[in-house]
């Protein structure tokens, strides 16, 4: 995969999330960014376990409000990642609705006082919309860290193209930057130049379930479609890697560090944990990616790699689809 330009290691700013705090409500005119990055094609296939609990993240600085289902007083922790396991651990689909979708830490023994380690757990009314604590005054900063579970039928957002609507679950305990700025976009209700415009299919390397044919090329083709989603406005921010879970047939990951993405067509363990995998494609929808990575393209070279371009870009819209629709 590749991108004019530039490299996927560069190096990256850490972008504090201020979104839930303030959403963005003003207009946006798109301008098209014209780096891409590139993906190391000839990397031998590795099996790359996933680090479920060390994916289990939230974002500093930040309180999240809502309806407590436990009480921090009565309830600490010696670690935000505790905090953030235990509100999972009431979300398992196993026995009905997500009891926590919200924990809230405070982990910095000198500002937090006596509230040093006080796990909140809580309930939002709305958790692609969350509450925030807004009281704290300017310039003060907020000692609690804060995080997101999103259950079995929650946390889905679809793309929606001219060739049908791709759903996609949301890992805000794996990626809550990545996450946060999802979730921006989303109060922003459009998204002008948000658009798929590379495709290439799984060729000859991997097979109908994504699987790695043995003794087959890793490209090109790369088996991806590659796009753009930029919050307008404003200058984009690069978001942070967070490094799992690892990519597989159907994984929404950013390129470096954003607002340039892929849909991945095949289990890419070669790539490693190279890219910040934000969400997954439901597989039902996975027809819909295949159908676009199929449509007429140019081929073009990006830093030495072969790639091929839509020769006519597929715009995106992003929409929220509703708590009770199927995960």
């Amino acid at each position: 995969m590749g991108r004019k330009h530039d490299e996927p290691n560069s190096a990256l700013s850490n972008r504090l999330i201020l979104f839930f705090i303030c959403f963005v409500s003003c207009g946006i005119v798109y301008t098209f960014l014209s780096s891409f990055s590139e993906f190391g094609s000839s990397l031998p296939p590795l099996q790359v376990k996933q680090n479920v609990k060390g994916c289990c993240r939230g974002i500093e600085n930040l309180e999240l409000w809502g309806a407590a289902v436990k009480w921090g007083s009565q309830f600490k922790l010696n670690t935000s990642q505790g905090c953030c396991e235990a509100c999972k651990s009431m979300c398992t689909g196993n026995d009905g609705p997500c009891l926590c979708d919200t924990w809230v830490f405070c982990g910095n023994r000198e500002k937090c006082g006596p509230k040093f380690g006080e796990c909140w757990l809580k309930k939002q009314k709305d958790s692609l919309a969350p509450e925030v604590k807004t009281g704290a005054g300017p310039g003060k900063i907020v000692s609690w860290t804060s995080g997101l579970i999103f259950g079995k039928g929650e946390g889905i957002i679809r793309l929606e193209t001219e060739y049908g609507a791709l759903h996609i679950k949301l890992f805000p305990d794996s990626v809550p930057h990545s996450v946060a700025y999802i979730l921006e976009l989303l109060t922003l209700r459009h998204c002008a130049g948000c658009r798929f415009y590379r495709a290439e299919s799984r060729g000859q390397s991997w097979d109908s379930e994504g699987n790695h044919i043995e003794n087959a090329a890793f490209g090109p083709p790369h088996a991806l479609i590659q796009g753009i989603l930029e919050a307008q406005g404003t200058p984009f921010k690069k978001l942070p890697i967070e490094d799992c879970p690892t990519l597989r047939r159907g994984s929404v990951a950013w390129i470096g560090s954003g607002p340039e993405f892929f849909i991945s067509l095949a289990n890419h363990a070669e790539w490693e944990n190279k890219y910040t995998v934000f969400g997954s494609v439901l597989p039902e929808d996975m027809h819909i990616a295949e159908k676009i990575s199929t449509l007429p393209t140019l081929s073009d070279v990006w830093n030495n790699v072969n790639v091929t371009v839509l020769e006519k870009p597929v715009p995106l819209r992003l929409s929220r689809v509703k708590k009770n629709d199927e995960d």
